[in-house]
């Protein structure tokens, strides 16, 4: 890809929208004055930038040919100051422009599921699993989302074998996706009389929320079930088969609901867990075919496959893709992440350049 001939393009291309835009009848169809002008909102700011860009190689040029010219000490140390700062703009717009060439994930504006399942380490991965479930429930009120359990399985000590959370707001999956991952724990268990450090493990998957007209699903290919769903018995012993138990026959994907009594609010619920599987599942098979390095999600949840440590002799979370250590785990627990996500997404952003660089080269 070529930089100055997708934004000579683009230019042409926002010429012509504003020659339509700008017809006396432009808005008599109101579903195309629509895709005109949102089609315009998207390219107008990248051509903004490649004309800043332009305008500052051209200062560039100008300071390196008065900075020949001069003998003047103090105004070759001015010149020199402002060719330098010329310079670093120039690299940060050459670097905003190659970003915004490329699309961006068109899930990250989506709801979020997230499912965190207890791994290594019995009783305790499951006590840490419950503390990852209040990290992020702590995280969405912190940032004003949603968040609704769609199912979970208990364990003993109130720790949770797993559970699956659906979290709704502005741009949450774009926000969360990097949480997916094993995330380790190294602690002195509530029940170890000896005082020995325990190491125990909890994966984390983020997947986008899909609506059907995202991802269709043809109904042959699905099994569903309804049963009786487990209670605490007595009273509350559920009498109807208000349980579902959804297969995608093609990928023997499964997914099962009981949290709602009704088997309808279950049918929906495990059907928006499906389709985020199955978009997942989709993704990363795309991915492989184009040979991407990128991670699957989830693991085995063996302690040794980590994307992140929680050490609390030590007081410190640690991410071991990018090196980031933090302190303060009680604060990081209870949701305060910005820190940790704002690294995360540069992170990303700068892998995504990369991939860009590679295009352009």
């Amino acid at each position: 890809m070529d930089i100055a001939e997708a934004m000579g393009k683009l230019e042409a291309e926002m010429r012509e929208l504003e020659g339509s835009l700008a017809e006396p009848n432009a808005a008599a169809n109101s579903n195309h004055f629509r895709d005109l002008s949102k089609r315009y909102a998207e390219i107008q700011p990248v051509v903004g930038l490649y004309q800043e860009y332009r305008a500052t190689g051209q200062e560039t040029i100008e300071a390196e040919a008065l900075l020949d010219e001069t003998e003047d000490g103090e105004m070759r140390e001015f010149l020199t100051t402002e060719l330098e700062t010329a310079r670093k703009r120039l690299a940060r717009l050459e670097k905003d422009i190659l970003l915004a060439l490329v699309p961006g994930d068109p899930m990250a504006g989506k709801n979020a599921i997230v499912e965190i399942r207890a791994g290594t380490g019995g009783d305790e991965a499951a006590l840490f699993a419950r503390n990852l479930f209040d990290m992020y429930t702590r995280l969405a009120e912190r940032r004003g989302w949603k968040s609704e359990v769609l199912d979970q399985s208990e364990a003993e000590m109130g720790g949770l074998r797993e559970v699956i959370l659906k979290v709704a707001g502005k741009g949450v999956y774009g926000s969360l996706e990097l949480e997916s991952g094993v995330h380790r724990v190294q602690r002195v268990p509530e029940t170890e009389s000896q005082g020995r450090i325990h190491t125990s493990a909890a994966t984390v998957a983020v997947l986008p929320e899909l609506e059907e007209v995202d991802l269709t699903i043809d109904p042959s290919e699905l099994s569903i079930e309804a049963f009786r769903a487990g209670g605490p018995g007595g009273q509350h012993m559920q009498k109807n088969e208000t349980a579902v138990r959804i297969t995608h026959k093609p990928s023997g994907i499964s997914v099962v609901c009981s949290s709602e009594r009704s088997q309808l609010q279950n049918r929906e619920r495990a059907m928006g867990i499906l389709r985020a599987r199955l978009y997942e599942q989709r993704r990363l098979e795309q991915e492989r075919e184009q040979a991407a390095k990128r991670r699957q999600q989830i693991k085995s949840g063996d302690r040794s496959e980590k994307i992140r440590t929680y050490n609390f002799p030590q007081d410190r979370l640690t991410d071991h893709r990018i090196g980031l250590t933090l302190h303060n785990l009680p604060a990081l627990l209870g949701g305060e992440l910005d820190e940790l996500i704002d690294a995360l997404r540069e992170y990303k952003e700068k892998e995504r350049l990369t991939e860009v660089v590679e295009d352009v080269a």
